[in-house]
């Protein structure tokens, strides 16, 4: 018997009101696992949009310091 099998076996044995609550709880953990899926791809597209935007740029020297791109705050 499969995973998927055993999960319906089981759900169809409880109450209405309880199948209601075990597809809230599935619903949240699609959408918990779509949202990471999400943030994936957005870092994805960051990185390749700054590597593209970088490219032919890794020899240029720069005119800033570390101290330059620290920012203080009171």
């Amino acid at each position: 018997m499969t995973t998927t099998e055993a999960i319906i076996r089981r759900l169809k044995s409880l109450p209405d009101s309880a199948q209601r609550e075990v597809l809230d709880f599935v619903e949240f953990i699609q959408s918990r696992r779509d949202e990471c899926a999400m943030r994936e791809e957005e870092l994805a597209w960051s990185g390749f949009s700054l590597t593209s935007a970088m490219r032919g740029m890794e020899g240029e020297e720069t005119p800033y310091t570390e101290a330059d791109l620290k920012e203080s705050f009171r």
